[in-house]
């Protein structure tokens, strides 16, 4: 069984995490761009606030959650980035706020789920693990948008096991949401952590395989780097489709980023680009 109380505490920290690169921010850093198109760093705050008070309102009160996915359905392609840009409007320290208390209220709220619920969500129903699986997800990687608009350097941690758990589960659905039909064959997937542990899923004895620095891996299953910027091996038809279609997040395919966009942050982010360099000269997009 799956011990929430471990996950929400990576849950708190990886939020802590984001919090501290703008905890000091001069307000007017926070109108500074982002990596992604048409959004700064409030936009990037406004959105996990936003959401993890929707996650909140899923675990407590889904008559009152029910309303806000009956106007997300009305709206499915421009709800969340509506709600981004209104709560970008507010002032920094109001948002940072409301960002700190939203989160405090989801983890307690999560951890207040009677065993086997599963809560309503946006799309399918989930388990409060789930949940909170998936706001280490997006929070690790929208953290990654802000410390990359400020080009700070963020020291991986074993917390990326949980973002590539979900880009590993999330292999069907890529698939599916790219068109194409979901593999029957398992891919088997080997990360090395930070601190040199590895981490499998899948069959060892699989065909298609992927192999890579943790670290990576997450930056492409949540399309913060190029597939070309990063030391990635893929073996077998499955595996090498895969990682040209990973999305570990829920929606339509994103525009993800284009290669050698991660050229001007700190060297260690961009090692994979040189490793491939060196290895087999220069791959075209």
């Amino acid at each position: 069984m799956t011990d929430i109380s471990a996950l929400l505490a990576d849950l708190v920290a990886e939020s802590a995490s984001a919090d501290a690169l703008v905890a000091e921010l001069p307000e007017e850093r926070w109108t500074t761009a982002t990596p992604a198109e048409g959004w700064t760093i409030a936009h990037q705050v406004a959105h996990l606030a936003w959401t993890d008070r929707q996650a909140a309102l899923a675990a407590t009160d889904e008559e009152a959650f029910a309303d806000t996915v009956k106007q997300a359905q009305a709206n499915p392609t421009g709800f969340v980035d509506e709600a981004a840009e209104a709560w970008s409007k507010r002032d920094p320290a109001e948002l940072l706020r409301e960002w700190r208390q939203s989160r405090n209220d989801l983890a307690q709220a999560l951890a207040n789920v009677p065993s086997g619920q599963k809560l309503p969500w946006f799309g399918p129903p989930m388990a409060p693990a789930s949940m909170a699986t998936a706001r280490i997800m997006e929070t690790w990687a929208h953290g990654q948008d802000i410390a990359d608009a400020l080009k700070v350097r963020r020291e991986p941690t074993a917390r990326l096991r949980h973002v590539a758990h979900i880009g590993v589960r999330a292999m069907g659905f890529a698939f599916q949401i790219h068109g194409l039909p979901k593999p029957t064959e398992p891919v088997r997937v080997e990360l090395t952590g930070p601190g040199g542990e590895v981490w499998t899923w899948n069959d060892d004895a699989a065909e298609n395989r992927i192999t890579a620095p943790a670290l990576d891996f997450c930056f492409l299953v949540t399309q913060r780097r190029h597939l070309d910027d990063l030391d990635i091996t893929a073996a077998g038809p499955v595996a090498t489709e895969f990682v040209q279609v990973a999305q570990a997040f829920a929606g339509l395919p994103g525009a993800g980023r284009k290669p050698g966009s991660s050229r001007d942050l700190p060297h260690w982010q961009c090692i994979g680009l040189l490793r491939r360099s060196f290895r087999r000269g220069p791959r075209d997009a």
